[in-house]
């Protein structure tokens, strides 16, 4: 009860909080932000209450006129390591060319933040070049938060007994270069890097071994395959992205235990029905050599299994698959249901029936800006449920 509780205080809070600016190109701006006209010949003006109804109603509508649009949302959010928060999330959409060949670019920022000492900025986006020339994908991330561990691999972290606290603080930075080589196929090179420090330690004999150090640093770059054919990425309905990604992290470069990695990513977008899309995904990423704790994959690597503690379950391997669907319900409501399974594994001979990780669940969708929705999602794994919220889709 009192994670529904937190869902909908989720989803209200989204509501209550608003800063930006509005434009019309038919009445002078200034007026605008004073006062409405009625039948042209009274003058009711706004208060605070109707200013904020007012830059909802507007926040969505397509400006194809502007070259930037960017709004800003937020409100108190829930989270199982950090308690209740606030957060601030803002997305904007822009052209870098005013023509129907280039698609519309978008960047997105976040702030966090609890009285548990929990911080978190962030900023990503994907950039898209005149005509889809070449496509700038980044990201970069920020935190200082509370987190728990349970050790590395799927026998240990299972066993909640061997649960331990610990305070991590993060910055993490990744950008792809991509070009475009022939129709929607595109490769490039790309850049990996996140510091991680665990702080305040519970159980030290966790983490105290050559793969486990407290502190990491690592520093990667490789290269990106892609093939994109949906019709928009913030929120398909059609088309298939897959993605190629490969990453060697050699001493050369300061890391204190060479590594590298490998990850696909497949989706799949239908239009099942007129207001429905079903979206499927398979996602797996595997690494060599001694990969630090910070830098193994997760079961929420991919963001379409939710559920799930975050970070809890982690190894050297992980594979995931996760069906979607999407559903339009009324003007810029939504809701998705998906069931999807996952797990984590040092070798294949390590997978099991009982290593599988199950997860399902239910969420809302608002549309915040064309195309672009705020998600709060409830989600149910193996003995375990979170919720979760953002913008975008999950994939």
């Amino acid at each position: 009860m009192r994670r529904i509780i937190a869902a909908l205080t989720i989803f209200t809070g989204i509501l209550s909080v608003h800063a930006g600016k509005y434009y019309d190109t038919t009445v002078d701006t200034a007026t605008t932000d004073r006062s409405i006209m009625e039948n042209n010949d009274t003058i009711i003006k706004r208060n605070i209450i109707q200013k904020i109804i007012h830059y909802f109603d507007e926040s969505n509508d397509p400006k194809p006129s502007k070259k930037f649009d960017y709004s800003i949302v937020g409100g108190p959010t829930y989270n199982a390591s950090t308690s209740f928060q606030l957060a601030v999330m803002g997305a904007a959409l822009y052209h870098s060319r005013m023509d129907s060949l280039t698609p519309i670019s978008n960047a997105s920022v976040f702030v966090q933040g609890s009285l548990t000492g929990f911080y978190r900025v962030g900023l990503s986006g994907d950039h898209y070049g005149p005509n889809d020339a070449y496509r700038i994908r980044y990201c970069a991330d920020f935190a200082h938060f509370p987190l728990k561990f349970w050790g590395l691999g799927y026998d240990t972290e299972c066993e909640n007994s061997n649960e331990t606290k610990y305070t991590e603080l993060r910055s993490a930075l990744w950008c792809d270069f991509q070009w475009r080589i022939y129709h929607n196929l595109y490769i490039g090179p790309s850049i990996n890097f996140r510091y991680a420090k665990a702080t305040k330690v519970t159980r030290p004999e966790l983490w105290y071994n050559p793969d486990t150090r407290n502190s990491t640093y690592s520093l990667g770059a490789g290269f990106i395959f892609s093939y994109d054919t949906r019709d928009i990425s913030t929120n398909a309905s059609s088309g298939i992205n897959l993605n190629l990604k490969q990453y060697f992290y050699p001493g050369f470069f300061k890391n204190k235990n060479p590594f590298s990695s490998t990850e696909l990513t497949f989706g799949i977008y239908k239009q099942a029905w007129k207001s429905g899309v079903i979206a499927t995904q398979l996602h797996a990423m595997t690494t060599y050599g001694h990969t630090p704790w910070s830098m193994m994959p997760t079961i929420d690597a991919s963001k379409g299994i939710r559920g799930y503690y975050e970070g809890r379950y982690r190894d050297k391997n992980e594979g995931d698959i996760v069906v979607e669907i999407r559903q339009h319900i009324w003007k810029r409501i939504g809701a998705v249901a998906w069931g999807g399974v996952g797990t984590v594994f040092n070798s294949f001979n390590d997978i099991r029936i009982n290593t599988l990780l199950p997860s399902y669940g239910i969420g809302l969708r608002w549309e915040f800006k064309n195309k672009v929705n705020v998600r709060v999602d409830y989600g149910i794994g193996k003995r375990s449920s979170s919720i979760c919220l953002g913008l975008y889709e999950t994939f």
